[in-house]
């Protein structure tokens, strides 16, 4: 691999970044949303299945007296 100089390094890199396509603030809201949306369900849903598996294992094991 060739050897670069410094300024030569900070001219490709700048030239790279140049080429980035960044999301819009709105994409970025929404893909937030869409996280923590799907975040609660998930959270929800194990929390569920959680509740359910314990009731089971009380239940299986004689303690939920």
């Amino acid at each position: 691999m060739a050897k670069v100089s410094p300024a030569q390094f900070v001219r490709q890199v700048r030239q790279e970044i140049s080429r980035i396509s960044w999301a819009s603030r709105r994409e970025t809201g929404t893909a937030t949303l869409t996280v923590f949306i799907m975040v609660t369900i998930a959270a929800i849903f194990f929390l569920l299945v959680d509740m359910v598996l314990s009731n089971v294992v009380q239940f299986v094991l004689g303690l939920g007296s």
